[in-house]
């Protein structure tokens, strides 16, 4: 295959311009896609080195843009701001992730293989991938890493087409617990095909190899790896024939 390469995609949602990365193998053969949603700190090199990783595996990977293209936070405060608005109106959150979802759908750089879509996100990025689940969106599947659970309105699992992956660190503080029986009795209730797998001893942000406050948000390397595989053996199995 040929060495993935990032290209910016730039595109306008009510009057804002936002600048996603899509990240690609040039010249390859059609191509699973996959939304990406990245962690608080948005478009950053973290996101792409992952999306890279994952793309290397086959796929066609577009980094969403959740902030918009002038808002590219540079620490946890500035993170912190640009993500709290954006967690608190869930419509809006949506609407960013299905713009991203279309633009990855409808730009014509990578080819894509019919029918083979699905979403991915980290901590604040996890929860951004399973709303755009909740849409109704035409996805094969929708995994968290180390994202929060929560959603305003329950029902909305009936939507859910594809299947659904969370991957939660068992030591996570910021994830609180309530929320774990409540996604499984939401999924339940909605008949989703779901599976929520609970790494012993990982917090939060467990993927990212600079997170390094310990007992609240650190690298597992030995759990990213059992999560990323997880996803890997989901995303092959949904992508089948």
């Amino acid at each position: 295959m040929s060495k993935v390469t990032v290209e910016s995609l730039v595109y306008h949602l009510s009057g804002k311009t936002y600048e996603s990365r899509l990240v690609y193998a040039p010249g390859a053969l059609p191509q699973p896609a996959l939304v990406m949603a990245p962690n608080w700190m948005g478009i950053s090199e973290g996101a792409e080195r992952i999306a890279k990783e994952v793309a290397e595996k086959g796929y066609v990977v577009l980094i969403a843009d959740l902030y918009g293209q002038s808002v590219r936070p540079s620490d946890a405060a500035e993170a912190g701001l640009a993500m709290t608005p954006l967690a608190s109106d869930r419509a809006e959150l949506r609407r960013r992730m299905k713009e991203a979802l279309a633009q990855l759908l409808g730009q014509s750089k990578a080819l894509l293989a019919p029918g083979k879509v699905a979403t991915f996100g980290f901590c604040f990025g996890g929860c951004c991938a399973l709303e755009l689940a909740r849409t109704g969106a035409d996805l094969k599947a929708a995994v968290s890493f180390h994202g929060t659970l929560d959603t305003p309105n329950t029902e909305d699992a009936k939507q859910i087409k594809g299947s659904v992956l969370v991957l939660h660190g068992a030591s996570d503080p910021l994830v609180p617990k309530e929320q774990l029986p409540a996604f499984e009795d939401e999924m339940n209730a909605a008949k989703v095909d779901w599976q929520l797998l609970s790494y012993g001893g990982a917090v939060h942000s467990f993927t990212d190899p600079n997170a390094n406050v310990p007992g609240k948000m650190q690298y597992d390397r030995r759990t990213a790896e059992r999560a990323f595989k997880a996803m890997h053996n989901l995303l092959e199995e949904v992508f089948k024939g």
